[in-house]
């Protein structure tokens, strides 16, 4: 884009588009300033501000606080209350960061990996075992090996 609005001028905004392969609609879109998204109008419809704030509080009522927007919903109905749609209840607790597991629960707490050290030798093995394709088809080794904390191995044993 630098590039067309440097050389276009000399030579030609379609010339250059053409040359380095840009459509010319694309530098002019590019060139023109974003436009604000037009404010949009609250639905007629829409829940007033008080509404919303009761259904909040039926929702974090103790009667319903370990329940699911739907179960609330459908009790409700069941009563024969209606204050808004299963959906609305959902996007007002998600307006609220709330939509989640809303019944307490026992977090496992995070631990911290176990690290082993050791200080002299003899004091801690690793060991692994590997297997080896052999020079015959169904032929294979088994590589054992051990080391020693200090990193020196301590035995090491090949059989078919």
């Amino acid at each position: 884009m630098a590039t067309v609005a440097q050389i276009g001028p000399r030579l030609g905004i379609g010339p250059t588009c053409a040359a380095l392969g840009l459509p010319r609609a694309t530098y002019y879109r590019r060139r023109r300033p974003p436009r604000a998204a037009p404010a949009r109008h609250p639905s007629p419809r829409a829940l007033s501000a008080g509404e919303r704030d009761v259904v909040l509080a039926l929702l974090h009522d103790p009667r319903f606080v370990d329940h699911a927007p739907a179960e609330v919903y459908a009790t409700l109905l069941d009563a024969g209350q209606y204050l808004c749609s299963e959906r609305t209840m959902y996007r007002l607790l998600a307006a609220h960061a709330e939509v989640r597991e809303r019944r307490d629960q026992l977090r496992h707490p995070v631990y911290a990996v176990p690290e082993l050290l050791a200080c002299r030798p003899n004091e801690l093995w690793s060991w692994d075992i590997t297997k080896l394709l052999g020079p015959a088809k169904w032929t294979y080794f088994y590589l054992y090996v051990m080391l020693d904390s200090c990193g020196a191995p301590g035995y090491v044993e090949s059989r078919p």
